[in-house]
């Protein structure tokens, strides 16, 4: 009878150890899913933040390049137009475009342009116009037009 009694007993605990580690080992699986799961998380930002870093400093190092070349472009502009402003000023010295005796004939037709315009003006100024003067021009004649239609 003592074997019988330890045979159950022997029963009864392989049967509660079968089920203790049952669920010990499903929280353990759960547990180990979730640390793998952080795990993957954390190597996951890790690997944005380097990313983000990379990103920033090649941003960083194409906005340099970007600023020497606008320097770079902004000098030879300067020269450019230092160039030029010299050229220019040595072709109007020393090649006019009209001769002489054609500007001081343009100076004299244009002052007397300009005398005829002035008086032409003070004219103008004490004058009313036509159509608010005693003899209107018929402009701005309220009547009503005959409309003819081939019917």
């Amino acid at each position: 009878m003592d074997v019988v009694i330890a045979l159950v007993i022997f029963i009864i605990g392989g049967i509660g150890g079968f089920f203790a580690t049952r669920l010990l080992s499903n929280t353990s699986q759960e547990q180990r899913k979730l640390a793998e799961q952080v795990n993957k998380s954390e190597a996951a930002l890790e690997q944005y933040q380097l990313d983000v870093a990379e990103h920033l400093s090649s941003s960083a190092k194409l906005l340099d390049q970007m600023n020497n070349t606008c320097q770079t472009a902004m000098k030879q502009m300067q020269e450019s137009t230092h160039l030029l402003q010299k050229a220019t000023s040595i072709e109007v010295d020393s090649m006019p475009f009209f001769s002489a005796e054609t500007q001081q004939q343009l100076a004299q037709t244009a002052t007397l342009r300009h005398q005829k315009r002035s008086s032409d003006t003070a004219e103008s100024i004490t004058e009313a116009p036509l159509d608010y003067s005693d003899n209107p021009s018929g402009l701005f004649t309220d009547q009503k037009q005959k409309v003819t239609t081939a019917e």
